[in-house]
């Protein structure tokens, strides 16, 4: 059983001007990870972030939720804020939404930039996110944290300590452990393959060089089912490839925008 989620929770923020981008985070972080991979876009574009519930300013939510509330939340909380269209871009968790989002709205959708994300979790990769979940809410997400990283950055950049690694590390040892257990449900849930035939958006899929198989399994079938998708690859990368090539990131999405 999923509930509706409320727009009026979310602090929208809103910096830049020119076309509206829309960024949405990943599980466990918030808004800020876009200071990092998105730093200098402001200059072109009008940059619309928020968090999702549960994390960081936006409070937990009333009961379970699903990717499609999180894809309508985003439509009302857009509304609100007077955006009839925009670019949506979307890291892991936020690529789901942003999916969802683009096949259910088309017409609010410009370009879609979906990265390291998948329409749906392998089997196993479902069962992780219901232990996942519990780990969460028994022991907190800072135990989670060791093994988090060495699934988001390749090990020569978390040995780095850069202040991306630091920015990661010291978020989500600070989120709420039911929030993250209430986005993982959603996550091990979520089943995206009917909607990419019916994305009609220019697309370009973002995926690490250094990335989990399943996500470079994702991309690739994302990229033959979304018509016209384009593929890029980020490296040296993993998980959170924008965070450790924020540079060619920002380059291929600002060429991919124009």
């Amino acid at each position: 059983m999923t509930t509706p989620l409320d727009p009026a929770v979310i602090r929208l923020h809103r910096q830049g001007k020119g076309p509206p981008l829309v960024l949405l985070h990943c599980l466990g972080v918030d808004h800020r990870l876009w200071e990092i991979a998105a730093a200098g876009l402001e200059n072109a574009f009008t940059l619309l972030s928020y968090d999702f519930p549960g994390h960081h300013e936006t409070p937990l939510p009333t009961g379970a939720y699903g990717i499609a509330e999180l894809s309508a939340q985003l439509a009302s909380v857009l509304a609100r804020a007077g955006i009839a269209r925009a670019h949506v871009a979307g890291i892991s968790l936020g690529g789901l939404v942003a999916q969802h989002f683009a096949a259910t709205y088309p017409e609010r959708v410009d370009r879609l930039v979906l990265i390291d994300t998948t329409p749906r979790y392998t089997e196993e990769a479902r069962r992780m996110w219901v232990e996942r979940a519990a780990a969460a809410r028994a022991k907190g997400v800072a135990s989670l944290v060791d093994g988090l990283l060495k699934i988001w950055f390749t090990d020569a950049f978390a040995a780095a300590d850069p202040p991306a690694v630091r920015y990661v590390r010291e978020t989500l040892r600070r989120c709420s452990g039911e929030g993250y257990a209430l986005a993982c449900a959603a996550l091990g849930a979520a089943d995206l393959r009917a909607a990419a035939p019916k994305i009609g958006a220019p697309t370009l899929i973002f995926c690490g060089d250094q990335e989990l198989p399943p996500f470079k399994e994702a991309a690739q079938w994302l990229t033959r089912n979304i018509d016209g998708a384009r593929f890029k690859e980020l490296g040296p990368a993993r998980h959170c490839s924008i965070l450790e090539q924020p540079q060619a990131f920002r380059h291929a999405l600002e060429e991919f925008l124009a």
